[in-house]
């Protein structure tokens, strides 16, 4: 029952992405023809750019954020530990905090570039930036700080969203120097905001995964089953579809 009805709200859900930027497209055609004033149309339209971040946050936040994973009975054929265990823990957990960074600044420049034109946000020295990476990295191995940064990652997966959605209906051109534009095989920064998150949905997922209770105290983890990577399967399905209604919205 429980299969059932997830399979249901799936396929709910991604009908709704689907008609969505249709539906979206003729209120912008009905708001054109009152452009000066406030109107119903207008103010769906100026909504419906909720609708898919909001969708996107809820069902990261109720899904891709407190993993839980089996418990296997460990034997010498299927672990990882020692130095290959290092490498692995130190590489998800270097990428991962620089992701976050990235994305926290990305927001900022954003922000104070858009909103904040008086006040120019300085680019990060290799230093400072080195810094917050380490910090980022302490607080990650800590579960309670890990499950704190999805939640922020969330929050400026929206707070982008909203910025790229103003731009957009108010036809605003902004400066190409701006730091998602580092990001230049694509030229869609909705697209840029969502392969972002999707890369960290991943990486989360992946340092969860080795983080999982008690496995870096023990310094070994099993090598993950079929039914360990299940979650991965649904990450890349999910973010599909939003890249498919992203496309279709442009």
């Amino acid at each position: 029952m429980i299969i059932k009805n997830n399979s249901t709200r799936l396929i709910v859900t991604l009908s709704f992405l689907l008609i969505l930027p249709y539906v979206q497209k003729q209120w912008f055609n009905l708001y054109l023809f009152n452009v000066n004033n406030i109107s119903f149309y207008s103010i769906l339209y100026y909504l419906s750019g909720i609708i898919c971040p909001s969708l996107i946050t809820l069902n990261s936040l109720n899904n891709f954020t407190d993993y839980k994973f089996n418990n296997y009975k460990i034997n010498s054929k299927n672990i990882i530990k020692g130095k290959a265990l290092f490498f692995l823990v130190a590489i998800t957990l270097i990428f991962l905090s620089y992701l976050i960074t990235d994305y926290l600044y990305i927001n900022f420049d954003l922000i104070t570039n858009i909103f904040l034109e008086g006040i120019k946000f300085q680019e990060l020295d290799i230093l400072h930036f080195s810094f917050y990476i380490f910090f980022i990295a302490i607080l990650l191995i800590i579960r309670k700080s890990r499950l704190l940064f999805k939640k922020l990652i969330l929050v400026n997966f929206i707070l982008i969203s909203f910025s790229i959605w103003y731009l957009q209906i108010n036809n605003i051109n902004i400066d190409n120097q701006l730091h998602i534009y580092k990001y230049y095989a694509l030229d869609n920064m909705n697209l840029i905001n969502v392969f972002i998150l999707a890369t960290l949905e991943i990486s989360y997922f992946i340092w969860s995964f080795l983080s999982y209770k008690t496995n870096l105290s023990d310094w070994i983890i099993h090598i993950p089953q079929e039914e360990d990577l299940t979650p991965i399967l649904k990450i890349f399905s999910f973010y599909f579809f939003i890249i498919i209604y992203y496309l279709m919205l442009a």
